[in-house]
């Protein structure tokens, strides 16, 4: 089966490229399709990331193993991509260069019968030109949580003063 996937760069322009590619395949040759799209040279740090439906990071699945020990990372040459995107599960964080932190999320959105005469992968659709950088990230400058910071004096909080 051919997986059409739609994969767009974490920015407030919409840059988007669709991406056919055989649900056979592994991730590494996923990767390879993605920055060939984009047009990125090919040669830095990866990873895919699984998460919820809120894009809520999970599991790192990278290029390559950094370790100095040897971990149980799972590797992109091993991993094939329909054990990753499913029907049920069809997002998933794609991070490339993590000095730059290109971000981009990934969706699956159809699966079709392989067609004769088509090579794949097979860039679909692009769309938006790539910026010179990555956009940059907003964090919340608040904190999520209510915090309370009303009190004056610390002394009326009743601490032991020589509780160790």
């Amino acid at each position: 089966m051919i997986y059409k996937i739609r994969i767009i760069l974490d920015a407030e322009e919409d840059i988007f490229r669709d991406i056919e590619i055989e649900d056979s395949c592994t991730l590494e040759d996923f990767h390879n399709a993605i920055t060939q799209a984009f047009g990125f040279e090919g040669g830095e740090m990866a990873s895919f990331y699984t998460c919820d439906e809120e894009w809520n990071q999970d599991e790192e699945i990278a290029l390559f193993d950094m370790s100095e020990t040897g971990s149980n990372v799972r590797l992109m040459n091993e991993t094939i991509l329909d054990d990753i995107i499913t029907e049920k599960n069809p997002k998933m964080i794609y991070v490339y260069d993590f000095f730059s932190m290109w971000t981009f999320f990934v969706e699956l959105a159809d699966i079709v019968p392989e067609e004769d005469g088509i090579t794949y992968p097979n860039l679909l659709f692009s769309f938006g030109e790539l910026p010179d950088s990555p956009p940059e990230k907003k964090f919340e400058s608040k904190p999520s949580i209510d915090i309370d910071d009303s009190f004056d004096n610390y002394n009326d909080l009743d601490f032991d003063e020589n509780w160790n």
